[in-house]
Order: structure tokens, then C-alpha cells, then sequence
């Protein structure tokens, strides 16, 4: 009973920007548990790459080209979805960018396009998944948030606007399509080590040594950790989750911090 709970078999799971890091630790715990990932990306070539990365945990990905803050792309790439597998029963909105870049020297347009990707395409994506999930009465989506969706920090004003204002788009298609079935709900990585993360990982980098400190699990997260709490948020076990942001982030927003020589009261 526990293991149907978590069975994904037959079902299609569609991860934007699969293709690396977290998003394709998401592809294989949810190919593993039986259901169909189909992952898309702006180039074929790491549409390639990623396809032999499935292949070696038995995974047979289904890739495809198109941007996913372009309307008539995803109503492409999504009805060739719906031809080639049926319709897509999970997503998971995960295409995202980040651009460090403090507001004054921001120009405007670096601003709208973080917003494009991280909160417009979203919106886009979810609006044409929903309604099929709607006509059968069930469905999961999940939004990639983040921290950032709580919290500021210095030089990511778009990515932290962006991803607060995905918070409450989740809250908001909550609170229309639950009432079909759908759960509709986020995940807020913490800090995960990647190999995007690798540099700032090693030896004595300041920003590892204040990873360490604000975390109260006194690690770095694995991509996997993320993975199985999308598996939670895709499968039957979570058919009463809905709206909910889960933050994946070894305690870091229940920690104020830890001042260097104080004791522990």
C-alpha cells in the first residue's frame, strides 16, 4: 500500500530545464518510480547530453526544443507531448535563471527577462497543462521557488522578486484549480551541491563557511534531497497538499544565525 502511494507508473511528468542539476535530480527519482520524463530545453545539444545522463539509471527521456516563455512554443512542444504520450499529469516548472547584478547597475531588460523565465513562463506552462489535468480531475504542479521567495539578498532583487511572486502565483492556482483535483504546489531548495555550487563549495570559501553556519544540519543539500520531495509532492501521498510552498534548505529559514562563540542555551 505504502509503495502504490509512491508509484508513478504510467504517469507523464514534464520538468522544464531538466536537462542538469537539480531539474534532472528531479527527472530520475521521478523516472524511477515509474513515470514517463519528458524534459525540454532551448538547445538540442543538451538535450543530447542529458538523454545518455537518463540512460545510464535506465531512463529513456523524451526531449524536445521550445522556449518556455513563448506561448505558441509550448502550445507546440506540449500538444506533441499530448500526441506522442497523453497528457502531461505532473509538472514541474523548474526552467530558471539568475542574473547577479546589484539594482543600480541593473539594466531594466536584464530585470523583465529573469521575470520571464522565473514567474511569466510558469504562468504560461501551467495555464496549458491545467486545463487537460482539469477535465480528468487530477493533476500535479510544482514550482520551483526558492528561498529567495522569503528572503533577500545582495545583488538578486529580479530572481528574488521573481521567485516571491511565483510563491503566490502557486498560492493563487491553488485557490482556483484544487477544486478539480489538482495540487498545485512549490519547492524551495536550500543550498544544494551541485556542480554549479562547486566552486564556492571548496576549501575555506566564505560563502561555504556561511552556508555551514545558517544551516542547522551542517550541510550542503544533495540534488537527490530535492528529488524525493518532489516525488512526495507528484504522487498520491500528497492528494491533500495543496498551495503549500516545501522548503528543502536543512533548516536555514527556521535559523535567526549563530554568532561565533556563543554558547548554546
Amino acid at each position: 500500500m505504502i509503495k502504490q502511494l509512491f508509484d508513478l507508473t504510467g504517469k507523464v511528468a514534464l520538468i522544464t530545464g531538466g536537462t542538469h542539476g537539480i531539474g534532472m535530480a528531479i527527472g530520475k527519482v521521478l523516472g524511477q518510480a515509474g513515470a514517463k520524463i519528458c524534459v525540454n530545453d532551448l538547445s538540442q545539444d543538451k538535450l543530447d547530453a542529458c538523454k545518455e545522463e537518463y540512460a545510464k539509471v535506465g531512463i529513456d527521456v523524451y526531449t524536445l526544443v521550445f522556449n518556455v516563455t513563448d506561448e505558441e512554443q509550448v502550445d507546440k512542444g506540449i500538444s506533441q507531448i499530448e500526441a506522442d504520450l497523453g497528457g502531461v499529469d505532473i509538472l514541474i516548472n523548474n526552467a530558471g535563471i539568475i542574473k547577479r547584478i546589484p539594482i543600480l547597475d541593473m539594466p531594466i531588460d536584464d530585470f523583465k527577462q529573469v521575470i520571464d523565465v522565473d514567474l511569466v513562463a510558469p504562468l504560461i506552462v501551467g495555464k496549458r497543462v491545467a486545463p487537460g489535468m482539469i477535465a480528468k480531475g487530477a493533476g500535479k504542479i510544482i514550482n520551483m521557488c526558492s528561498m529567495m521567495s522569503v528572503y533577500g539578498r545582495n545583488s538578486v532583487s529580479a530572481y528574488a522578486a521573481a521567485k516571491g511572486g511565483l510563491k503566490l502565483l502557486t498560492a493563487n492556482m491553488c485557490c482556483e484549480w484544487a477544486k478539480h483535483g489538482v495540487q498545485i504546489n512549490g519547492i524551495g531548495p536550500g543550498y544544494i551541491a551541485t556542480s554549479q555550487t562547486a566552486p564556492i563549495r571548496e576549501g575555506n570559501h566564505p560563502f561555504n563557511d556561511l552556508v555551514m553556519m545558517r544551516t542547522p544540519a551542517a550541510r550542503w543539500g544533495e540534488p537527490e534531497d530535492v528529488g524525493n520531495a518532489a516525488l512526495f509532492l507528484s504522487s498520491k501521498a500528497s492528494n491533500f497538499v495543496n498551495g503549500h510552498v516545501l522548503y528543502v534548505d536543512g533548516g536555514i529559514l527556521a535559523n535567526f544565525g549563530y554568532v561565533k562563540g556563543e554558547n548554546d542555551i
